[in-house]
Formats: structure tokens, sequence, C-alpha cells
């Protein structure tokens, strides 16, 4: 029987993702704090700018982790380092530019905890590589922000130590630096269209490329241990899918996509959790256990592909864009709730 436990390793990255959340919420609450106490109106513009990046990041991160499908708790010295830093920033003991100093080193962390996971991606397996692409982004816009924040802190920094406005070429620097950084990392970050506002057809299709994925290096490998971990993670992916898109996505598109074609859908599914179920109880890597997976992965490729055609075309002439965007958040909603329950 293939035990659907979740690796180690897996389990260590969702806990990092879990963290990189909370660091990304106490880093809004400190850039709406800046907002409120900066005095200069043009940096305050770019403080505002910033906040709203980070207000999308952290639904990019949401759903990066809804995508890994693995979920954990933030490391416990992460939320008692959160506690003190909101303490320290709400404090009135620290100047702005001390803040915003603290504030740069956070955004750091946030960089390098992005460069670890996608490191540690690499080790665990391509499935992981796929699911969290959409950091990409993330990792890419604080790199820009650390450029500007020391553009800040040489502003705030000046003020506070003369009383007067410092050359106004650190902006043209910190310009050319941002300019520089998207030169090197540019090619690297996931054309996501609006970061968080993904339609659900961007969903599903991500969740296609990563089963799609795990069914590949299942059969691309004979250690027993990594096919039960694979294995493990395809069968609940599959299921919270499944499940998903009977709940939120094929009511909606019922009326417009027809009866016949959506109830197909529904069968193929209830079929495909009736061949996991029956795998789930075989001998990793045997004869039964093979044949069962090639049946997965051609059962899978049918119904992915009639999604992916038909299903999204219908989608696209019938719903707006807003209404695609809606579809995505309530589906990546009972994704993370079925998550849990698993």
């Amino acid at each position: 029987m293939v035990v659907s436990l979740t690796d180690t390793k897996r389990a260590a990255i969702a806990e990092k993702l879990a963290s990189m959340k909370e660091i990304q919420r106490l880093i809004i609450d400190n850039e709406q704090n800046f907002v409120r106490e900066c005095p200069d109106p043009k940096l305050r513009d770019r403080l505002e700018d910033m906040l709203e990046d980070d207000q999308k990041n952290l639904g990019v991160i949401e759903t990066t982790i809804t995508q890994y499908g693995v979920r954990n708790d933030p490391k416990e010295t992460v939320q008692k380092m959160v506690e003190r830093a909101q303490e320290m920033m709400h404090s009135s003991h620290l100047s702005l530019y001390e803040k915003v100093a603290q504030h740069e080193l956070l955004k750091h962390g946030q960089v390098m905890s992005g460069l670890v996971v996608h490191q540690a991606a690499k080790v665990v397996g391509k499935d992981v590589e796929a699911a969290i692409a959409p950091l990409n982004t993330v990792n890419f816009e604080n790199r820009a922000h650390q450029e500007q924040l020391k553009g800040m802190l040489e502003y705030l920094g000046t003020r506070e130590l003369t009383g007067e406005e410092p050359d106004q070429s650190v902006w043209g620097r910190v310009q050319d630096a941002v300019a520089a950084l998207s030169g090197v990392l540019g090619g690297a970050v996931t054309q996501t269209s609006d970061k968080s506002d993904l339609s659900i057809m961007d969903i599903i299709f991500m969740d296609h490329q990563k089963t799609k994925t795990l069914i590949s290096e299942i059969r691309n490998t004979d250690d027993p241990n990594k096919i039960q971990e694979y294995f493990g993670q395809l069968y609940k992916d599959l299921i919270v899918h499944s499940k998903a898109e009977e709940q939120v996505v094929y009511p909606a598109v019922r009326s417009f996509y027809g009866e016949r074609d959506t109830q197909e859908l529904y069968d193929e599914q209830a079929e495909l959790e009736q061949v996991l179920k029956q795998t789930r109880n075989m001998q990793p890597g045997s004869s039964e256990f093979c044949e069962n997976i090639k049946t997965i992965k051609h059962m899978v490729g049918d119904h992915t592909r009639q999604e992916e055609s038909t299903m999204f075309a219908a989608i696209r002439k019938n719903c707006s864009k807003e209404q695609q965007e809606r579809l995505a958040t309530q589906f990546k909603e009972v994704k993370k709730q079925l998550q849990n329950q698993m």
C-alpha cells in the first residue's frame, strides 16, 4: 500500500512558505505605518507604490502555498520575531530612518527565503519547482524594493542628520539599480499577468502542469521511497483539485458549457478517483501499480485536454475578466480548506 505521508523535506518547505507569508504580513503592516508617519509627499508616494506591490505579493505567496499543496505553520521563532518587530515598529523610540533600516533587512530576509525555497525545490522535485514558480515575481520585486529602500535611507538619514534634503541624484541611482536588476533577472520572472489577479484558467492550468510533472517523476524513478512521496502528493493534489472544481467551477460553467459536457467532466473525475484509490492500495513499483499509473496518465491527459480547450474557451467567451478572477479566488479558497482537511 502506498502511504500518503508528507515527506519531511516537503514539510520543511511548507514551513518556510508559511513563515514567508507571516513576514509578508509584517512588511505590509510596516509600510502602512510608514505611509502614515512619513511627512514627505514624494517619499510617501514611493511607499504607497511599494505597499500596493506587497499587498499583491501576499496574494502571490498564498497562491504559491495553495499550488504547492502542503500546508504547515510558520516556524515558532519566526512568529515570536514578528511579534517583537511589531512592538518595535509601533513604538516611538525609533526614528523613521531606523524603522526603514530594519524594514530593509526584512526585505533582504524575504529575498533569501525565496532563493532558498527555489534551491530546495530543485532538490526535492520538479513538481515543487512548478508549484512555486509564482514566487519568482515576489523575489524580483523584493530585490527592486531593496534598491528603493536604500535610496529612502540615504534621503531620510541626511534629513535626520542635517535637516536638509540630500542631492536628488540619489533617485537616479535607484532607478539605474532597478533597471540593471531588471536586465539580470527580468527573464526569470514568471509571466503571471497581474500576479495575484490570476484567472481561473491560470490556476487550473498550473494544477494540470504540476500533476503531469508528478506523474512523470513517478514513472522515471525506481526508488520506492520517492515513488511513495510522489504518489502521495499526486493523490492529494488530484483529490483536492477535483473536489474544488466540482464545488466551484463546474456549477459555474454548466449553464453555458452544456449539461452533457459538464456531466462528462464530473464522471471522468469520479472514475479517476476510483483508480487513485485502487492504486493507493498497491505495492509501490509493482507491475499493477505501474499499469495504473499509465491509466492515470491517460485519464488525466484526456480530462485536461477537454478542460483546456473547450471549457476554457467557453469561460473566456461567457465570463468577464473580473468573473474569471472571482472564480479563481473561490477555487483557491476551497482548495485551501480541502488541503487543511486532508
